[in-house]
């Protein structure tokens, strides 16, 4: 996302010739494979963290551009969305102290946002999902003021050809239509880098494919999105879903998404999965290149593959191969996008080692990966850790594993063997790979956090909940310990916060009728349920009137088993939206004598409030 291609005009010449530059640059990459020219004689890893800007009040805060400006650091890069950053770590060689110089570059980058934050009234948290995001904040004047981001939006929006979908189902469900691909900047991400030597880099791949599903069990830190309980990992159903393109149509057709984990192993080269990253998504973002990469080539020069290099910025796998140059030499990579951000820098470089140990380590019998496991069960894996973490049971090598287990018995050991393999420091692996135990005994990010949600929630409202809970996650970020030594929340019913809006304590747990209900059954409902007032939508869902024990009197006038509800409810309604102030809306139910007022989003009711409320 990081690049701004200003001088882009994204017409059709351009197109043209950026087709060519991108043809070319997977000839060059075959020439450099064949050739020996890609560097195999070291490894290094790197990283990329992203992270949310929120306020005083734990709500986001769209201050990205102002924080970046006073930062002037080049690791620092803008977002999608206006209330997150990015901040991108040097490369460092895999080798002794490593994982404590990315450790202490990352805290530095960190504090130093912070600080800037601050000024702005804003401060920096690290989450897969930040809770307190809503509706609100995924509109376009929230998407950071950039013409790549734009431009993003809007070519997927008319490949789309209708609103994006965003349907996931856990304890709770979410379901609602957006038109826009914001719902992607829910999500923010610790994405790792390892470089891998080309002529094992196919087996490296899909060695990467086949850990996903056990290494993101141990990682879930995303369990919440809009006051819902999802997966643990939800990012990972929101992330494909969010900038999907494909049609929905009466026929029955494999249509391969722009966000996923792949359709098969791979083999060959790392070029043979650009090729089909090429042949089966659509080129969404062109600039202008000079000159060609198999020129420069011939000239003993080494081309930045630009064309590929922007092309597979916009291919979302959740195992990246990556082509870059570093030193004047040029080197493939692979790039982990599925680790959540959080919920600490100390949980984040746990989860980094424990990756780059299990790659470094890879037992010589996992060199083939299709002949000891089919590719559909390492990809039910992975959505089987998205959906339960620690709690999944994973297929692995023809048997029935517990997420737990196998972390402990079979990967930790293999991860702490490709550590030492390259002479790392023996207190870091055991500081880092220690966290990782120590998570797989007692939870992860995300079990923390829905433990003490589901504890808030019997408390107080939903908007108070989410909030105290992004408190308590920022206050326990800022102790440093990993996640699996915070505390629960405690004491909270007793804490006071402002109230701004509606939206803030409206009641959203919901009864409707429907206004061609029976009038005695809707009676009956409202005393079952000693409900004063109930909401009436039609067939389309949007609010059409409102039934109360005072419109009831006229049922007395009316045939008890004829009547139905549109002929008590009163159909002129005063509503009032999300966004109200309560002040505002007081005064309405006052100076109109109601008891309620429905809260809508256009003609769709989303909450109600009463004087309970108040």
């Amino acid at each position: 996302m990081g690049e701004h291609i200003v001088a882009s005009q994204f017409d059709e010449k351009e197109r043209k010739a950026f087709v060519r530059h991108l043809i070319d640059d997977i000839k060059a990459l075959e020439l450099m494979i064949q050739e020996g020219l890609i560097e195999n004689d070291v490894v290094r890893i790197g990283a990329e963290q992203e992270m949310c800007l929120i306020n005083q009040d734990y709500r986001p805060a769209p201050r990205s551009l102002e924080v970046i400006e006073a930062l002037n650091d080049p690791h620092f890069t803008t977002e999608l969305a206006s209330y997150n950053l990015e901040a991108n770590l040097d490369p460092v060689v895999l080798e002794k102290k490593c994982f404590h110089f990315v450790q202490q570059q990352l805290e530095e980058l960190l504090n130093k946002a912070n600080v800037k934050a601050s000024a702005v009234g804003a401060k920096i948290l690290l989450t897969g999902i930040l809770p307190t995001i809503s509706k609100d904040e995924l509109g376009m004047d929230f998407m950071t003021p950039i013409p790549r981001y734009y431009r993003i939006n809007d070519i997927l929006k008319a490949w789309r050809g209708d609103d994006f979908s965003v349907r996931i189902k856990g304890v709770d469900e979410l379901s609602l239509h957006h038109d826009s691909v914001l719902f992607e900047a829910c999500n923010t991400s610790f994405q790792l880098h390892l470089q891998i030597a080309p002529e094992d880099f196919i087996k490296s791949y899909n060695w990467a494919q086949a850990i996903s599903g056990p290494v993101l069990g141990v990682c879930c830190n995303s369990p919440l999105l809009l006051g819902r309980e999802l997966w643990r990992e939800t990012r990972i159903a929101l992330f494909q879903q969010s900038l999907d393109t494909r049609k929905w149509t009466k026929a029955v057709k494999e249509q391969v998404a722009r966000v996923g984990f792949g359709e098969h192993w791979q083999k060959d080269s790392a070029a043979e999965i650009f090729k089909q990253d090429i042949s089966t998504h659509r080129i969404l973002l062109t600039k202008p290149i000079e000159p060609y990469s198999t020129e420069l080539l011939k000239e003993g020069k080494v081309p930045k593959l630009e064309a590929l290099h922007l092309f597979n910025s916009t291919i979302y796998r959740w195992n990246r191969p990556c082509y870059g140059v570093g030193n004047g030499k040029p080197h493939l990579r692979i790039e982990n996008r599925y680790i959540p951000s959080g919920p600490t820098v100390i949980d984040e470089m746990a989860n980094f080692a424990f990756w780059v140990g299990l790659m470094a380590g890879r037992p010589q019998q996992f060199d083939d990966m299709p002949s000891i496991m089919d590719f559909r069960e390492a990809k039910l894996n992975f959505l089987r850790a998205a959906m339960n973490g620690r709690q999944a049971m994973f297929s692995w090598l023809g048997r029935a594993v517990t997420a737990k287990k196998l972390a402990k018995e079979e990967l930790l050991p293999i991860a702490y063997a490709g550590l030492r393999k390259f002479n790392i420091d023996e207190k870091d692996i055991g500081r880092l790979l220690g966290v990782i135990e120590a998570r797989i005994r007692n939870g992860t990010g995300a079990e923390w956090q829905i433990k003490n949600f589901r504890g808030l929630r019997n408390q107080m409202k939903l908007d108070s909940a989410i909030v105290q809970l992004t408190k308590a996650m920022h206050n326990n970020q800022e102790t440093r310990l990993p996640v699996h030594e915070w505390k629960p929340i405690e004491g909270m019913a007793q804490t006071t916060e402002t109230f701004h809006w509606v939206s803030q304590i409206m009641s959203t747990k919901l009864m409707k009728l429907y206004e061609d209900d029976y009038a005695n059954l809707a009676v009956a409902i409202m005393q079952w349920n000693n409900i004063h007032h109930l909401p009436v939508e039609n067939g389309k869902g949007e609010l059409v009137g409102l039934l109360t024990w005072s419109h009831i009197e006229k049922l007395e006038k009316l045939d008890k088993y004829e009547a139905k509800v549109s002929d008590i409810m009163i159909k002129e309604v005063i509503t009032v939206q999300p966004k109200t102030e309560i002040e505002t809306a007081k005064k309405l139910m006052k100076d109109h004598q109601i008891g309620c007022l429905p809260v809508c989003v256009e003609n769709h009711i989303v909450g109600i409030i009463s004087k309970v409320d108040f």
